[in-house]
């Protein structure tokens, strides 16, 4: 190999080795959402525990002090990637919540929301119901779903009222919507043996007839 055909061939392989180092490098907000994406994956895959910070490294193709830096750790990146979900999945309801229609079409329209984030983001969806860091009370399905439950008592509380039910039971009442319907969600995102609306559908059948029907103080016909 002559000396000018040497120098081309280690200035090509250096200039593949430049191109290679500008398609990976990243502004920091780029790397951010970079490692906020493959936090996402891998804790819809393997939950918070099982996953690593070597992983979530190796994955985004950094070194592990990149992942410290940006988030401290793994529970700094868990945090950022849970509350994402969590404004995301109440946006959507309380947009769908907003005054101005029928009880009857706020619950079908909470009720698609609810579907609809299960449906579009299903990773997001795992997460919040998977384990969450020991001793973390916030960032759950069950508290996310408690929040929701507060704005559908406020919508029950005026629908019995004009009813004149107990407004009092509006909050039990709330629960149990909110709690049937992610339930039903969860069996959903495995089964998919219905359509959305389908399922939709059948959930608000349920719950808007199960209302219609409330007894003012209701009674157990079984007794201890």
């Amino acid at each position: 190999m002559t000396g000018g055909t040497t120098a081309c061939v280690m200035m090509g392989v250096m200039s593949a080795d430049r191109s290679d180092r500008s398609r990976t490098r990243m502004t920091g907000p780029e790397r951010r959402e970079q490692l906020i994406s493959v936090g996402r994956r891998l804790f819809a895959e393997k939950g918070f525990e099982a996953t690593t910070v070597e992983e979530v490294a190796s994955s985004a193709k950094v070194s592990k002090p990149v992942v410290y830096e940006h988030f401290g750790g793994k529970e700094g990146l868990y945090a950022v990637v849970v509350d994402r979900e969590i404004q995301m999945l109440l946006g959507g309801i309380g947009n769908a919540l907003q005054e101005g229609d029928s009880a009857r079409i706020l619950l079908e329209r909470a009720t698609l929301a609810l579907l609809d984030y299960i449906e579009q983001h299903t990773d997001g969806f795992r997460i919040l119901t998977r384990d969450s860091p020991t001793g973390q009370s916030t960032g759950t399905l069950s508290s996310v779903l408690g929040e929701v439950a507060g704005q559908v008592e406020h919508l029950l509380a005026a629908e019995f009222k004009q009813r004149d039910l107990e407004t009092k039971s509006a909050a039990i009442h709330a629960q149990m919507l909110v709690g049937m319907v992610a339930l039903t969600g969860q069996w959903w995102l495995d089964q998919r043996k219905f359509k959305k609306d389908q399922v939709a559908a059948h959930l608000v059948n349920l719950a808007w007839n199960g209302l219609a029907g409330l007894e003012r103080h209701p009674r157990l016909l079984t007794t201890r």
